[in-house]
């Protein structure tokens, strides 16, 4: 089974999460992009979606399902996402496609958190993918100075904004043992609007897809 493969088919068991009358929040990335494609089958017995990122939003367009905006919505049942690692303990790194804040926002509004990965993801402890933080512009250097004396190496994302307008440094050479503390400890940098790290708020439930099928983890 391919990694693509693999992906599909977290995606087909996201969905059985799912019930009708449901606004479901939805994720941002290649495994999200599957999940997206098979919701569409449900477009008619969900009351629409939420998303994370604009290319999500544009994917659930396309498909015909209702884009909706959270501050109308109110608290969600289900959010299903991917992330970039994740661990046993349902920590995740997210970020890799830029959308961490809005898919952090998704997240605490959420009842139920599925995370959908394929088994590359899944890692004993996280800091091998590099961490990404969303930074207000002015602060990049500031917020790259304290990034660094923790014992970081951050680099600027080229060329990219995110939906927000801010800049994204990806830390690189974090061995991330207390991800929960070092999650609170990098939000509270002046400047830092937030960072890849879901522990405070981890996973419900997460999807792994493996070559002999798909593995569901729980805390």
């Amino acid at each position: 089974m391919t990694q693509d493969e693999m992906k599909k088919a977290v995606a087909e068991a996201a969905v059985e999460f799912v019930q009708g009358g449901w606004v479901v929040g939805v994720g941002t990335g290649s495994t999200a992009n599957h999940f997206i494609d098979v919701l569409a089958r449900m477009k008619g017995k969900i009351d629409g979606a939420v998303a994370s990122s604009e290319a999500s939003a544009e994917r659930l367009r396309g498909h015909g399902i209702e884009v909706l905006d959270l501050n109308s919505t109110g608290p969600l049942p289900i959010y299903v996402d991917g992330a970039d690692e994740a661990t046993r303990h349902l920590h995740l790194t997210k970020g890799g496609g830029g959308a961490l804040t809005r898919e952090k926002i998704v997240a605490a509004a959420s009842d139920q958190f599925v995370c959908v990965i394929d088994e590359t993801k899944q890692v004993d402890y996280l800091g091998a993918f590099p961490l990404p933080v969303e930074v207000i512009p002015m602060a990049r250097s500031h917020v790259a100075r304290i990034l660094a004396g923790m014992g970081g190496n951050p680099v600027l994302r080229e060329g990219f904004r995110t939906d927000n307008g801010n800049v994204i440094l990806d830390v690189h050479d974090l061995r991330i043992m207390n991800p929960v503390e070092l999650e609170s400890e990098i939000d509270h940098i002046a400047g830092v609007v937030s960072n890849g790290l879901f522990a405070r708020r981890p996973a419900d439930v997460l999807l792994v897809g493996t070559p002999s099928g798909v593995q569901t983890i729980t805390g």
